[in-house]
């Protein structure tokens, strides 16, 4: 299968890991994966900004680049959200884009993709991936076939954590108050790692969590699962 990978530009600049996670991951799973190198932003801080034709104008780019693949997939549910959902509204046909986690329960049809994690962990699902792709529980699922891994429900676990891209500058006070309540409910779980979909949420709790010293991880889904007992990063401790 033949499948592209939207690294998406956060996690391209910030966390290049989590990209080098999806590759092994669906490398192990049977995929051939590809990176084009002319992939750029989705424009989701665009449009969301109010710059609908600079977000037009990329979404078009991405058109171009992401041709010819038979799927694309991105560890991230607002990417992936921008592209399968606002795409069409802005008279732009992307074709098949999939957020990890569903492309590897509902496209590859698997839950145990082998991983190993001896941690407990708990999940915070993001706002895109809950409410405009309705992920459901998929990244449970797999988190649950994870050897080692002990996971923890995360209470309020549908709440915000405040960051929603440029909202967390535009309205940083409240960004803030929502921000510490999601970090209590986080600690409030006695978990040694934080998961989640995207990036972006995890640097933003995991921000506020190491100013607090609370030796809490935020570690993306997709390096959980690329995991094994022969990755190093399975041996890591907070």
């Amino acid at each position: 299968m033949k499948v592209a990978l939207l690294a998406t530009c956060l996690t391209d600049t910030f966390f290049p890991s989590t990209a080098r996670a999806v590759v092994r991951l669906l490398e192990r799973l049977g995929c051939e994966v590809a990176f084009p190198l002319d992939q750029t932003c989705c424009g989701q801080m665009h449009f969301n900004t109010g710059y609908r034709n600079d977000a037009e104008s990329l979404a078009r780019k991405y058109t171009e680049v992401f041709s010819g693949y038979d799927h694309v997939v991105a560890p991230s549910g607002s990417c992936a959200g921008m592209v399968r959902e606002i795409y069409p509204e802005m008279g732009v046909s992307a074709g098949p884009m999939y957020e990890l986690s569903e492309f590897v329960v509902d496209v590859l049809g698997v839950t145990d993709v082998g991983a190993w994690f001896p941690h407990r962990v708990t999940y915070h699902p993001t706002c895109h991936s809950l409410r405009m792709l309705g992920v459901g529980d998929k990244p449970l699922r797999l988190l649950r076939a994870v050897r080692g891994l002990e996971l923890v429900e995360l209470p309020a676990a549908t709440s915000c954590c405040g960051f929603g891209g440029t909202f967390a500058i535009k309205n940083a006070e409240t960004s803030t108050a929502m921000l510490t309540d999601k970090m209590k409910c986080v600690l409030d779980t006695g978990a040694e790692v934080l998961s989640a979909g995207d990036n972006s949420c995890l640097m933003h709790i995991g921000g506020g969590l190491s100013r607090l010293r609370a030796g809490v991880r935020p570690v993306h889904l997709a390096e959980i699962l690329a995991s094994t007992e022969e990755e190093p990063w399975a041996h890591a401790t907070p």
